[in-house]
């Protein structure tokens, strides 16, 4: 705040300017500072609907988990088996009830080899001569190699690679499909070279070809299941094996995906007798998003009327829109859907308490699936089902047109109203301060000239007097 820069301790003026003007212009500020406090207001109002929003959210993301979206609960199936540690599976939305006999003769795996020992791992195998290592895979029956068609893949052995821990390496960093890694016996010869497929399958199988045939890195790595075989074959590439309900299946994984309809395997073990999988609807899934739901109704309709209340002390207390909102909610909730055996929430647990906020009775809700699953299901995800209008609902409140959102959006203007107002005020303020500023220090300097020459007239009197 500007002051006249005069002070009566300096000038033998009557006048504070400075804190005359201050007391004025704190009066003059009073009507800023009113629509400060509404405008903050105002904005409290803003945050409390911003807290609301989200709790419709919440809401909205419950009936989802209740509704006809591909994530709904209500899709949900589980797969148990009888043996988890040689049978275990999940079920996705497309699978169909039912049980199924799974009995499992053999587990995919992965063709290993390993080379003869070498005394160094570090040493170098040939003169360096650059050699082709080409690898493919394929199947192998007998002595008879197929390609898969797969393509082959190739790496150079050279000077600049020629030892066990290079071609480990060349191999590895290859990508091809093949890992390698050196493994230590314990022998005179201990450092050994093993190779593995990094895919399960008969299909899988590797015949090792070189281009130095008879030098060190062929001696080495040469692999032929038709001819010459360098390394040894420790595991042998290989399907799983097993039969459904009877019917014969091969696999090239242990993890299986189209064997039964929306079900995936893991065959972790061979079986002496059959497995039994248990394919069924995850009740226990819409037990959890039924509470959920309830949950989330409870919180946003409680949320509603803590904050509408006159007496609440909230930003938002006597707000007609949160009030109409929750009279929404209510209608929705205690109204009958028109299709399916069940029509109310209470046939499925879901009643109401004396403050209007829900309650969850499981018992209720599992005999309902118990006794008719789709019915239920029916009743929260039909296109008039309750988890299908709430969503709407939600949606419809949420949306950038919506209640919540028009509500804000005029909130937010009348904050912009009141800030042009206040801008306004200020220049006013900046005019008033400069003017009452003018105005007391030209008082002010009227009063010390009188102020001089009174004591000027005083002295001439004392001075005729005294002459007298």
């Amino acid at each position: 705040m500007a002051t006249s820069g005069i002070s009566s301790s300096t000038t033998g003026a009557t006048l504070d300017v400075p804190s005359l003007v201050s007391q004025l212009m704190t009066a003059e500020r009073q009507p800023i500072n009113k629509l400060n406090t509404k405008s903050s207001n105002y904005s409290a109002q803003i945050t409390a609907l911003g807290l609301i929003t989200s709790k419709v959210d919440a809401l909205q993301t419950a009936a989802q988990s209740l509704g006809s979206t591909s994530s709904s609960s209500l899709l949900a199936f589980t797969a148990t088996s009888s043996n988890t540690s040689a049978l275990s599976a999940t079920a996705s939305t497309s699978a169909v009830a039912g049980n199924y006999s799974v009995n499992v003769t053999a587990l995919a795996q992965s063709q290993r080899l390993v080379a003869v020992g070498q005394v160094s791992d570090t040493a170098t195998i040939d003169a360096g001569t650059s050699t082709t290592v080409t690898f493919d895979f394929g199947t192998t029956v007998g002595s008879v190699f197929t390609s898969n068609g797969s393509g082959t893949q190739s790496i150079t052995i050279d000077s600049s690679n020629n030892t066990l821990q290079g071609i480990r390496d060349a191999i590895n960093a290859a990508g091809m499909g093949v890992s390698a890694t050196i493994v230590n016996d314990g022998s005179g010869t201990p450092y050994r070279l093993a190779l593995s497929s990094d895919n399960t399958g008969a299909s899988n199988s590797l015949r090792i070809t070189t281009d130095g045939a008879g030098n060190g890195v062929d001696n080495l790595l040469a692999y032929d299941p038709g001819g010459t075989q360098n390394l040894t074959q420790t595991l042998a590439a290989q399907n799983a094996a097993f039969n459904v309900n009877g019917i014969a299946i091969t696999k090239s994984s242990n993890t299986v995906t189209d064997a039964i309809q929306g079900v995936t395997l893991t065959l972790s073990a061979v079986t002496t007798t059959p497995a039994t999988l248990t394919v069924a609807r995850d009740t226990a899934a819409v037990s959890a998003a039924a509470a959920s739901f309830v949950t989330a109704y409870n919180d946003l309709y409680s949320s509603m009327k803590n904050s509408y209340a006159y007496d609440s002390g909230s930003s938002l207390a006597g707000d007609a829109t949160l009030r109409n909102l929750q009279s929404q909610m209510r209608d929705i909730a205690a109204s009958a859907v028109g299709s399916g055996n069940l029509t109310h929430l209470f046939e499925v647990g879901i009643s109401f308490k004396a403050d209007g906020t829900m309650q969850l009775n499981s018992a209720t809700l599992n005999s309902a699936m118990a006794s008719s699953f789709s019915d239920v299901a029916t009743l929260f995800n039909s296109a008039t089902g309750f988890a299908t209008r709430f969503e709407a609902w939600a949606t419809t409140t949420l949306s950038v047109e919506g209640t919540l959102a028009n509500h804000t959006s005029a909130i937010n203007q009348r904050i912009s109203t009141i800030s042009d107002q206040i801008s306004a005020l200020e220049l006013r303020m900046t005019v008033l301060q400069r003017q009452y500023t003018a105005q007391f220090t030209a008082l002010d300097v009227a009063l010390t000239s009188m102020n001089s020459t009174s004591a000027y007239l005083t002295q001439q009197f004392a001075a005729m007097q005294n002459n007298n």
